[in-house]
């Protein structure tokens, strides 16, 4: 039977638009967020706010989470109002955070104890694939849960692949981070070469970007940067996060990560500046700094 009532816990700058889309797909949706005035646009549009994540459980055969850390996806699915609270059995849980594969792993042990089942299926693509509906989305757990809420995610999603089991979407996303980290750095020692050099950056984005070096980052975040536009699409908190998450990952595996680490560190000089809600694109005012010198 078709997947009708779903739940979305975590109204963001992810999770907002993300539950629209399921909105728009047709689903019963039911929401929640820890500040409940960023649900009424989405009641105001058809919704039904609930009091907890145990309500949007309860009410749900699917329950989708986008929340900040580890520890916010324990306390939403394993609390004391939470979803393990108000879960049916043969009911889903589907977190689409960016946490640690260990605590995704012990969240879906937890789950299943319950008879609920639990896919990790953390997201790419920018608030602006959350608005258009594009995200890649990699999930990990059993194949027969992916594909009975495949509909539900492809409400979300353009590119959504069962990754492996439990926890390995966790994995596919740390994988996803590093890749997006390098491309940011690419991106900001190019402009930053160009405008050091006397080359338009601008021009030298809309040329490479539609070439073999061309990237998500460069076709996106390079004209922001150029503007002066830090607003947020990925807060740099946020990413440093999601570093920490990846070097974590990387020390267990005994992997070695170096351009990552440099990465996090020029975040690091970011925040360090109190610019953390900045969006990702200010790595280029890091590199920059380091091009011109003190004063420069």
């Amino acid at each position: 039977m078709a997947i009708r009532r779903v739940g979305f816990i975590g109204i963001g700058i992810m999770g907002g638009p993300m539950a629209a889309n399921l909105l728009r797909a047709g689903f019963e949706l039911t929401v929640w967020n820890r500040t409940a005035a960023k649900c009424e646009p989405l009641v105001a549009a058809g919704a039904r706010a609930a009091g907890s994540p145990r309500e949007v459980a309860a009410a749900s055969e699917v329950t989708l989470s986008c929340v900040t850390n580890s520890g916010d996806v324990e306390e939403v699915a394993l609390g004391a109002d939470g979803v393990i609270e108000g879960a049916a059995p043969g009911s889903v849980y589907v977190d689409c955070s960016t946490i640690s594969p260990e605590t995704a792993r012990n969240v879906s042990r937890r789950l299943a104890e319950r008879q609920v089942a639990m896919l990790d299926a953390p997201v790419s693509g920018g608030d602006v694939g959350a608005k258009a509906g594009t995200l890649a989305i990699m999930a990990g757990g059993e194949a027969d849960v992916f594909e009975r809420c495949r509909p539900v995610l492809q409400a979300m999603g353009k590119t959504v692949v069962h990754v492996g089991s439990s926890g390995a979407g966790q994995v596919v996303k740390a994988c996803n981070q590093v890749a997006g980290g390098l491309n940011l750095l690419a991106m900001a020692e190019a402009i930053t070469l160009a405008r050091q050099a006397g080359v338009d950056p601008a021009k030298m984005l809309e040329v490479v970007s539609a070439g073999a070096a061309g990237s998500w980052m460069l076709s996106n975040l390079g004209p922001r940067a150029l503007r002066g536009d830090f607003a947020p699409g990925f807060m740099v908190e946020l990413m440093q996060k999601d570093l920490r998450l990846v070097l974590e990952t990387a020390a267990q595996t005994h992997t070695a990560l170096p351009g990552t680490a440099l990465v996090n560190q020029l975040f690091t000089a970011i925040e360090a500046e109190g610019r953390g809600q900045d969006g990702t694109q200010a790595i280029v005012d890091a590199i920059g700094k380091l091009s011109r010198g003190p004063g420069g």
